[in-house]
């Protein structure tokens, strides 16, 4: 679909994988979504169906080919090579703290990962993508992955790549990479780290499960407020 409309990116996070939810690394290991994460993915096409875009692009990686099939149907996309994940060589698997443990100091954002990409090696991958991307006009799409995206986000505006240990997103998120209304040359987060009802929600059951399996209660309602509720 062509248009003449100003560049639009919408960057999103593939859903919830098992390796998301314990933290791990993970660059180019299969890992597929979870029920959660289908269930995320889903909400997502709610959320984008009324959105005519010019351009769908995903990473080549499954989790972020799956996300992009459920949240937009019936449409052409293309394999962007460059929205793959970081490579992070032998840290692949291992979560920061297992990290920190051989490495102190660690920081993804400033050493990489040991035998993958540099911080600027990944820099380069994403000023060499916004090169293309800036060539498009109106909607596009762009589906990848936790740090890719935050590094994406960060060029997107100029920062350097070390910024983007400052920049959340979270599974199945919704961000917008766009420019100032004002001044059509300064580009802009428009919006960024919008998180689905879903997603919202699994966080909420998560937060109880640790609460519960670190030896919390969840209180009783107190008496007064439990007759309130019932009249």
């Amino acid at each position: 679909m062509k248009s003449n409309s100003p560049l639009r990116l919408y960057l999103i996070r593939h859903g919830e994988t098992e390796w998301s939810i314990s933290r791990q690394h993970t660059g180019a290991t299969y890992i597929p979504l979870t029920e959660r994460g289908d269930a995320e993915a889903g909400e997502l096409a709610r959320r984008l169906r009324n959105i005519p875009f010019t351009c769908v692009l995903t990473s080549p990686l499954r989790r972020a080919r799956r996300t992009c099939e459920l949240a937009i149907p019936g449409v052409d996309r293309e394999i962007e090579l460059d929205l793959v994940e970081w490579d992070y060589g032998d840290y692949e698997g291992l979560r920061s703290p297992e990290i920190l443990r051989q490495r102190p100091g660690w920081n993804l954002f400033h050493d990489g990962g040991a035998n993958g990409e540099t911080p600027q090696e990944v820099s380069e991958r994403a000023d060499r993508l916004i090169a293309r991307l800036r060539m498009l006009k109106g909607n596009v799409a762009l589906f990848t992955h936790g740090h890719f995206g935050r590094v994406l986000a960060v060029r997107w505006i100029g920062l350097p790549v070390t910024a983007g240990q400052h920049f959340e997103l979270g599974t199945a998120s919704l961000s917008i990479l766009s420019y100032d209304p004002h001044h059509a040359k300064v580009p802009v987060i428009a919006h960024w780290n919008a998180n689905s009802p879903v997603c919202f929600q699994s966080e909420k059951i998560r937060a109880i499960e640790r609460w519960e399996n670190e030896g919390g209660e969840i209180p009783d309602p107190p008496r007064q407020l439990a007759t309130d509720k019932m009249t």
